[in-house]
């Protein structure tokens, strides 16, 4: 997200203010959802990183004739590490001492893979949507961006490089040009392309981003034909792009199609203007005042810090906050806090330590060159040194002002002058305890300018901590932490012997429960296991079809034969229908196939997954044929209760989506003993809402509406042509209320799927309700 400058080339006024432009847009998009298109500031910090860091390559190939691999990423290490390590450290030992185990082993590996720069595409491999509302956001998830630019400067300083030797100094910025042309024309092609087939990969890869920051290598590369316009140009030129970068902004929907391209390419474009129009404009940028004012600059400043810590401060106040009028004034006020800190008091100080190769040693634009010093001639003795009122300790090329007590740091070059000009037999030899000085005062020069800065942030930031902290606990927008304790036993419902009966006052009892019981198997365990613990996996996974007699549960001789199919939802209810087999005594016999992300519908559903969209209709087609032969007693379809639409992009209304699963339950040719269970209401994110210390009510969840229309319009059709339905609600709600347990057992380990502990769990209940429904007899 940033760069560094390795020439003694001031900062550009507006470049700093445009660099608080983005930060703000992406901290108000993450934190309030405006602007809408607050995430493309990040391609703003694209296009201007590539400027910067090309200029700066550049500069260094024409002063020195080479570029020095060491050099660069030393400086870049120095101001991105520390900074970084920083946030990564303190939000991965946050994460996993507040969320979940699940979630905190997760967070881990998030960090590790951002301290390698792979974060763009652990997400793009995991499938991460930007975008959704999970929920379970990981806290790191903004550094794919920084992973994104520190990949393509593994490769540009090296192509530079390469370039340089074959075209010399001279014409290496023409021919960077030619080359950073085609590296944005080739990357924004791919990226129309992967943005209409993968559009999440597309976000993530860097592939598909780098055509962003070869724009502002471009433009650095024709810096000199920039600066041959006409200056009453430049400044028309930056207020156009800044126009231009603020209606991208607040108009460009990022959620939508044709994101990042082609949609990318307006801010991407407006920077460029804004950077070009620099180039050629007033150097010091006085009329654009929006980003050169002094606030505007120091936000700039500290944009890097901002942007690490504010994404954090987002994820962890929803985890923790109660949703009230002023969390959002809490996440912003945090951010700003953290952010300054973070800048003061280790972006920079680490960044210029001696300790690390830092504090360089160059004077300032407006300093005059030091003169160099003649030699004496050789027959002339040395002459007197002359008398100075400077203070003890001061060499010549440092600047010294009235007063000044201790001296900045030397200049290289006047050392180098005096070198060169004096006889070597003048000189005194050099010895160990020569250097000492040299370092302390590098050392001093460093205290005395980041020091009190050090000690002063440092304690504002005690205080401004402590006096938030007073003031949302005694407001009472704090942190909804509760030391964890276990529901009293007394609180368990009494079993009556009614299974459906019993079921309903387990589930009513946790609606109203305000501590977790001692859960068995524990949340963090069924979250880790996931599908991977169903019996039934294998049976619906995408692929070759399985065998049937891998996928059945119950003696081959039973007289009922029961197959359940459908896609995910069907699988989670498989280990009870094997439960029911078990407990059956030889009776009944249950085949459960299908495919997850496969809707048994017939019409295709689209889905992420290629593996789902390549092998589902075959998998539907394999699954109706054995059906036909075998010709069981009951067919249970079950399928989930959202909308979705057809891969030509079409949308499936709930009649739509009922209907089509009716018409596939058709082709199955069982009449009155096809069952259409409902899949269970969709819930929260447990990886969210689940904390050690949180209140089992942060996981209920109430009955969507998508799911009661629905439900309403299957029992509807399933009366009027023929079948059965059965509603989920008797066994997984209660009052509208879906909890996370019942009794001492987890009931999902998603937002959706049931755990197998539970779904063995209602087994009785489950059998219960499809006797009295006359579905458990044999039908031949």
């Amino acid at each position: 997200m940033d760069t560094d400058t390795r020439t003694p080339i001031a900062p550009r006024r507006d470049i700093q203010g445009l660099r608080a432009l983005a930060v703000l847009a992406v901290i108000g998009a993450h934190a309030a959802g405006w602007p809408a298109g607050g995430v493309l500031g990040v391609d703003v910090f694209f296009v201007i990183s590539g400027f910067l860091v090309t200029g700066m390559l550049l500069r260094e190939a024409r002063e020195t004739g080479r570029i020095s691999l060491a050099g660069f990423y030393a400086r870049r290490a120095r101001r991105l590490l520390p900074a970084a390590l920083v946030v990564l450290i303190a939000v991965a030992t946050a994460s996993w001492f507040l969320f979940n185990r699940t979630r905190g082993e997760q967070t881990l590996w998030d960090a590790v893979s951002a301290a390698l720069l792979a974060s763009n595409w652990r997400f793009a491999a995991q499938g991460t949507d930007y975008f959704a509302d999970t929920g379970a956001v990981s806290p790191l998830q903004h550094f794919w961006s920084l992973s994104v630019e520190e990949q393509f400067y593994l490769v540009w300083p090296v192509l530079l490089i390469a370039l340089l030797a074959l075209a010399g100094t001279r014409r290496l910025r023409a021919v960077a040009a030619g080359v950073a042309a085609v590296v944005v024309a080739s990357s924004f092609a791919w990226a129309l392309v992967q943005t209409d087939m993968q559009a999440t990969v597309a976000y993530f890869s860097t592939l598909t981003r780098a055509w962003e920051l070869g724009v502002g290598a471009l433009v650095a590369a024709i810096a000199p034909l920039l600066r041959r316009l006409p200056r009453a140009l430049g400044g028309p030129l930056q207020w156009v792009g800044l126009a231009a970068v603020l209606a991208s902004l607040l108009l460009i929907d990022p959620t939508g199609t044709g994101f990042p391209a082609p949609w990318a390419a307006a801010p991407v474009v407006a920077t460029a203007l804004i950077l070009a129009g620099g180039v050629a404009g007033d150097p010091r940028h006085r009329p654009l005042f929006p980003l050169t004012n002094p606030i505007a600059v120091l936000l700039g400043d500290a944009s890097y810090s901002l942007y690490l810590w504010h994404f954090p401060v987002v994820v962890f106040a929803d985890a923790l906050l109660p949703a009230s009028e002023v969390r959002l004034w809490i996440v912003l006020g945090a951010s700003l806090t953290l952010g300054l800190a973070s800048y003061l008091i280790v972006e920079q100080p680490l960044r210029y330590a001696p300790f690390f190769g830092g504090m360089p040693r160059v004077p300032a634009l407006s300093d005059p060159a030091p003169a160099p010093i003649e030699p004496p001639p050789a027959a002339t003795p040395a002459p007197a040194v002359a008398a100075t009122t400077r203070p003890a300790g001061w060499t010549p090329g440092t600047r010294y002002y009235p007063g000044q007590t201790r001296p900045s740091v030397p200049a290289a070059e006047p050392v180098r002058a005096i070198a060169a000009s004096v006889p070597a037999a003048a000189l005194p030899a050099p010895t160990t305890a020569a250097a000492a000085p040299t370092e302390s005062a590098g050392l001093a020069a460093w205290r005395e300018r980041f020091g009190g800065q050090v000690f002063l942030s440092t304690a504002a930031l005690v205080i401004v901590a402590l006096a938030g902290a007073l003031w949302v606990t005694a407001s009472g927008h704090g942190p909804r932490i509760t030391l964890p304790e276990t529901a009293p036993t007394a609180s368990a419902p009494a079993v009556v012997g009614d299974p459906g009966a019993d079921l309903r006052a387990e589930l009513a009892a946790a609606v109203t429960a305000d501590a977790w019981p001692a859960l068995d198997p524990s949340l963090d365990r069924v979250m880790a296991a996931s599908s991977g613990a169903n019996p039934a996996h294998a049976c619906f996974d995408p692929g070759a079809t399985p065998d049937p007699a891998s996928c059945s549960w119950g003696s081959g001789d039973a007289p009922v034969h029961i197959w359940v199919v459908g896609d995910s939802t069907a699988m989670a209810y498989a280990p009870a229908f094997r439960r029911i087999a078990d407990d059956s005594a030889g009776g009944i016999r249950v085949t459960a196939m299908g495919m997850y992300g496969c809707r048994f519908t017939d019409v295709l559903v689209e889905n992420d997954d290629p593996q789902v969209m390549a092998g589902c209709q075959e998998r539907k087609a394999a699954v109706r044929a054995m059906v036909l032969a075998d010709r069981p007693d009951l067919v249970v379809m079950s399928n989930a209760f959202t909308l979705g639409h057809t891969v030509a992009g079409q949308d499936l209304s709930a009649d739509a989506l009922i209907g089509a699963q009716r018409r596939e339950a058709a082709t199955y040719d069982m009449g009155d003993r096809m069952l259409f269970l409902a899949p269970p209401p969709q819930g929260v994110s447990l990886a969210a809402c689940y904390t050690p210390t949180s209140s089992p009510r942060a996981c209920d969840s109430a009955v969507d509406g998508t799911w009661r229309t629905m439900e309403a319009i299957s029992e509807s059709s399933a009366t009027a042509g023929g079948g059965h339905a059965l509603s989920s609600l008797p066994f997984t709600c209660a009052d509208d209320v879906c909890p996370p347990f019942a009794g001492t057992i987890p009931t999902k380990y998603d937002q959706t799927h049931l755990t197998v502990e539970y779904a063995e769990h209602i087994a009785p209940a489950l059998r219960q309700a499809l006797d009295a429904m006359g579905l458990l007899e044999a039908s031949r």
